[in-house]
């Protein structure tokens, strides 16, 4: 019988994609037969595997039960129903009829049990006091992030030139946009624990790298204006220059392998024989 429970997240990451797909296919047939079929969500979450991983997983156990049924046996052919035999009834000896004693032991009295008091649920953390740290946050950040690329050579933009001349935007904006919103993506993958193996190895280093990057450019903007610096020099200018760009492949990449840890790998049918 294939046990229907839950794999622990060290073993799922220790097995082959074969054998782990192997097993996932075993467990819906064993769920089938005990008349409880797994959904695809279900099957994807006992292995810590996204719903359309478990999909093809279902799709594919379909396919080889398909395959493995049995030829139907043919009915044996019906006989002559006979007529009934009568059977006369038995007949029983009375019972005895069983001595009373003369001093009956007293009937046994129930002892209460005491039912443990039920245990009150532990109150969840409350989360939102970390609303108003954001607040503060936001502003100094958002600030430092605009005026460190002003200095460094960001500004007005004309989005739509010859089309639309009036659609203007601070291009300085980016930076904050871009740097915060993968420092918090990147820390929100590595420590939900709904990613594994490289993808979390992956969001751990660029989250502290995110985060670093951050700092030290809070430090340069406010190091510049207290100098009283009107425009940041070549190398400061060079690095701000290219963080949309990091920016955007790391955040490119990490969704991809987050997403390929989800649907793990695709077994096509016949791909196997056709590469022996």
């Amino acid at each position: 019988m294939v046990d229907t429970a839950t794999l622990e997240l060290e073993e799922v990451d220790s097995l082959p994609a074969r054998e782990l797909q192997e097993q996932a296919r075993r467990m819906f047939l064993a769920s089938v037969e005990l008349g409880k079929p797994l959904s695809d969500e279900e099957l994807g979450k006992k292995f810590h595997r996204g719903q359309r991983w478990g999909r093809y997983r279902i799709s594919e156990a379909k396919r080889s039960a398909k395959t493995t049924s049995p030829a139907p046996v043919p009915s044996p052919p019906r006989l002559p129903s006979l007529p009934p035999v009568v059977t006369p009834p038995a007949v029983t000896a009375p019972s005895p009829i069983a001595a009373v004693p003369e001093n009956p032991a007293p009937a046994a009295v129930p002892v209460p049990v005491a039912l443990p008091e039920p245990v009150e649920a532990p109150t969840p953390i409350r989360i939102w006091p970390v609303l108003l740290l954001m607040i503060p946050a936001a502003v100094a950040i958002w600030g430092g992030w605009v005026g460190l690329g002003e200095l460094a050579g960001f500004g007005p933009v004309k989005l739509l030139p010859g089309i639309a001349d009036q659609v203007v935007i601070n291009s300085a904006i980016t930076l904050p946009v871009g740097m915060e919103v993968y420092a918090s993506y990147s820390l929100y993958v590595w420590l939900s624990g709904k990613a594994r193996g490289r993808a979390r190895q992956m969001a751990r280093v660029s989250a502290i790298a995110a985060l670093a990057v951050g700092a030290l450019g809070q430090i340069a903007y406010h190091v510049m204006v207290a100098a009283g610096v009107e425009t940041a020099p070549w190398w400061i200018t060079a690095g701000v220059a290219c963080l949309p760009v990091a920016v955007l492949g790391m955040g490119a990449a990490l969704a991809h392998m987050v997403r390929a840890e989800a649907e793990g790998p695709v077994s096509m049918p016949g791909m196997a024989a056709a590469a022996g």
